[in-house]
């Protein structure tokens, strides 16, 4: 089979809004962490790229109040949109096809975008660009080759089934242009464009609520995909639902590393 360089996870997909819930269930903590460490504050200006749901934005806009800015943007706002916070602006844009929107920003952050984004490299470099000197740039990515088992614990055919969708699930997100080594090499990418005190962390849910909604919404999106590649049956997968509905599986998530650095001043240099 070609590449196919469409998403593979559709923000258009009605299972999109439990996959956002669930993101934030489980990630949301640690983002907000790495924005602690980095220092925004009131008056802050702060460009969210591939925002996706609310709550990053909107917990910025808390952070920054009224004297700070907040810009969301996505090549889908549709579910940014019907909840943005008060404070946040939405745009529409493509971060690796657009010029960067009007900043500089003191902050800017990508959670779960660039590991989808065909051109990676002119994403990052739109982003650095848009940083004031000084300026923060957080990048978090999963790395699911880092990982690859969605039941690390695989004892029984339950488990056995869920590793194998997983894996058909890979390959799709692989035949799509997405990098999954790509977390890993954050680090040494931030440095490459010239970014200084970069620093990465990683993060490894094994076992939630949320990695079973995640799962569940994540297969319904791309069930049809995964059946007209011959990588599952319908009963498979059926199979596999009830077994995530029943709790009795110990899912896991990519590991979800994050980098930041900072553009570094002109005393810097």
């Amino acid at each position: 089979m070609g590449q196919d360089n469409g998403y593979l996870l559709d923000n258009a997909q009605v299972e999109a809004g439990a996959r956002f819930d669930a993101l934030s269930a489980l990630f949301d903590a640690s983002t907000f962490r790495h924005f602690e460490t980095v220092g925004v504050d009131k008056g802050w200006r702060c460009w969210e790229v591939g925002a996706g749901g609310p709550t990053v934005p909107g917990w910025l806009a808390e952070r920054v109040g009224p004297r700070g800015r907040v810009l969301a943007t996505d090549i889908d706002v549709s579910w940014t949109e019907t909840a943005t916070a008060e404070g946040v602006e939405v745009l529409r844009h493509d971060v690796a096809l657009d010029e960067p929107p009007v900043g500089p920003f003191d902050l800017v952050h990508a959670r779960l975008v660039l590991v989808h984004v065909a051109d990676r490299d002119a994403a990052l470099r739109s982003m650095v660009r848009a940083l004031r000197p000084g300026g923060w740039l957080l990048i978090e990515d999963a790395d699911p080759a880092l990982q690859p088992l969605i039941c690390p614990d695989e004892y029984g055919p339950e488990q056995e089934l869920a590793n194998r969708l997983r894996r058909g699930f890979r390959q799709l997100l692989q035949q799509r242009g997405a990098d999954l080594s790509y977390g890993r090499k954050l680090p040494r990418l931030l440095r490459e464009v010239g970014l200084a005190d970069v620093e990465a962390d990683a993060y490894f849910p094994i076992t939630s609520p949320a990695c079973d909604v995640l799962e569940a919404a994540t297969v319904h999106q791309v069930r049809d995909k995964l059946t007209a590649a011959d990588l599952a049956t319908d009963e498979e997968i059926e199979r596999h639902l009830a077994n995530v509905a029943s709790g009795r599986l110990d899912l896991a998530t990519s590991p979800m590393i994050s980098s930041w650095g900072r553009r570094p001043l002109e005393d810097d240099l």
